[in-house]
């Protein structure tokens, strides 16, 4: 029969476990949003830019 400690042990193994499995896959998550943050910004910027150009004087006018 195993020991009380032994199986305290083996559950605090696997919970470790998944904590390490868990922190990996927030680790990708992060890392993705990141690259989607950077996307988004990319594209607002864009925008923000090309509303500027059609919105402003033309050059050669007044």
């Amino acid at each position: 029969m195993a020991s009380v400690v032994g199986l305290l042990e083996e559950l605090e193994l696997a919970a470790r476990e998944r904590v390490e499995e868990l922190r990996e896959v927030a680790d990708r998550v992060l890392a993705e949003l990141a690259e989607a943050e950077t996307a988004w910004h990319e594209w607002l910027i864009a925008r923000q830019r090309v509303g500027e150009v059609l919105s402003g004087p033309r050059p050669g006018s007044r």
